[in-house]
């Protein structure tokens, strides 16, 4: 890990270095997810045993370290134009791809003293894998760039996939992967937990047990890379990361496991093409025969879409905010659904301070789906663990690590029966009679004392209060959000 963290420091510093010219911590990661797909391709088809041809020979990265000035410049940007209609890994991960560096003399710097000089392969994917990482999640601390909508912590995914516990039967997706941090931790419980795979067990775990689809190019560019540097997938078969619109249609295919983060927001967006030839984004409705109700809000949406693409008695976790659990309307019906037609066993109340979106009150809901069974529910009781209540956190100063979801993990009991789970202070189960009347089957449940509205001598510090003070009013103005989207769909009706 310590010469992970040294080849971080060492590409990150050149990252400010950009800054100046404008190049932002994105546009940067992508300029080395190219430079360093290109170095990684040289050495796969130099290598003394096995070699391997993954992009055209006249796209070599010698011709980069050879090639200087405005030539070097020239010759960059037509290598990426062109990689770019590559099938495959390849096309994914230059689809659309630019350069970002405009001074020759900085590009240079890039290629020969940064990238030339360390042979990536022989680092092993444990090295590159985390440094690569690392530079992600540096990338979506940086509130500037946006980045931290498609980033959900590393110490939360890593307790949900310890919760659903994967196993080689089993096929993984998110349908909203962002940079694939779900993916890499389920490939990697996965790799630890196998022992004796048979050669058929093993071509599955590194080229189907994991896929994912993301809608915006530059993120799927970065998951796309994130997965071949951790050792998945093949940099010249298809990519396990696919670019589209989830929400657009049912994709035919079923998982055995789905989890995922939907990206926050009220609405879901449509992609058409102007005149122009960009691309236009358009609020709206999603119409789907599968969807057993019309709602332009995108997490509800998501919910419907987990259910068709999830196998009978395969299982979800999706991290969702809490106007999902208490709207009315679609939102009413889909909860309403979800306790009837599947087990929805478990919910994770999280706390406030732990993403790098502001003002997200979010839940992760946990449910199993089951075949039909009419007149009988499959929902007997919902397991609520408040991790939020008299709990403060903050991206800096008091980050959520791992250890913090310990006993939700424990109370959890991963791959026991329900029956065997007892309450504690945090840990409460509620009855599918109790949920159901409740008013439109509000699932907000709060039982837990906030004990900060008391003890005015044990106040949190000033900036967790002026945190929690601008996440209230940020998760307040979405709520008023989804109310005033939900009227002006009404008044159009």
């Amino acid at each position: 890990m310590a010469e992970a963290r040294q080849l971080v420091q060492k590409l990150m510093a050149y990252r400010d270095v950009l800054r100046d010219d404008g190049v932002g911590v994105i546009e940067y990661t992508e300029q080395l997810t190219y430079l360093l797909f290109l170095k990684m391709a040289h050495e796969r088809a130099n290598r003394p045993l096995r070699p391997e041809r993954i992009v055209p020979e006249e796209y070599d990265w010698t011709r980069l370290v050879d090639a200087t000035g405005e030539e070097l410049e020239r010759l960059y940007s037509l290598m990426l134009d062109n990689l770019g209609k590559q099938p495959g890994v390849v096309g994914v991960i230059f689809r659309k791809a630019q350069n970002r560096i405009q001074d020759p003399a900085k590009l240079r710097r890039l290629v020969s003293d940064l990238i030339d000089k360390e042979h990536w392969s022989s680092s092993g994917t444990d090295l590159t894998g985390d440094a690569y990482e690392e530079i992600l999640a540096s990338g979506a601390a940086d509130q500037k760039s946006g980045a931290g909508q498609y980033f959900t912590p590393r110490a939360l995914v890593h307790a949900i996939v310890d919760c659903i516990q994967p196993t080689i039967r089993d096929t993984v997706v998110d349908p909203a992967c962002g940079t694939g941090g779900f993916l890499l931790m389920a490939h990697e419980y996965v790799s630890q937990g196998a022992v004796n795979m048979t050669p058929e067990q093993r071509d599955h775990l590194r080229d189907s047990l994991v896929s994912g689809v993301e809608l915006v190019d530059a993120t799927a560019r970065l998951a796309a890379m994130n997965m071949l540097l951790h050792g998945i997938g093949m940099a010249t078969g298809d990519s396990l990361i696919e670019v589209r619109d989830s929400l657009a249609a049912d994709p035919g295919k079923r998982w055995s496991v789905v989890v995922t983060n939907p990206p926050f927001g009220t609405k879901s967006a449509l992609t058409m093409v102007g005149q122009d030839g960009k691309a236009v984004r358009e609020d709206a409705s999603i119409e789907r025969q599968d969807f057993i109700v019309t709602t332009s809000n995108k997490q509800l949406n998501f919910v419907q879409h987990i259910a068709t693409i999830l196998d009978i008695n395969g299982r979800a976790a999706v991290v969702l905010p809490d106007n999902v659990l208490f709207e009315g309307g679609a939102g009413e019906t889909i909860r309403r659904r979800l306790l009837t037609d599947f087990d929805l066993h478990t919910m994770l109340r999280l706390p406030t301070g732990i993403f790098y979106a502001q003002g997200v009150k979010a839940n992760v809901l946990f449910f199993d789906k089951k075949p039909a069974r009419p007149g009988q529910p499959w929902t007997e009781k919902l397991w609520v663990f408040d991790l939020r209540t008299n709990m403060h956190f903050t991206l800096k100063q008091n980050p959520l690590r791992r250890a913090d979801l310990d006993e939700f993990v424990a109370a959890y009991l991963p791959s026991r029966p329900h029956l065997e789970r007892r309450e504690s202070e945090r840990w409460r189960s509620f009855t599918y009679d109790e949920l159901t009347v409740r008013d439109k089957a509000n699932l907000d449940m709060t039982w837990l004392k906030d004990d900060s509205l008391d003890d005015l001598d044990n106040l949190p510090a000033p900036d967790i209060i002026a945190r929690q003070v601008i996440d209230d009013l940020a998760a307040a103005l979405a709520e008023f959000e989804a109310v005033a989207a939900a009227l002006e769909g009404d008044s159009h009706a």
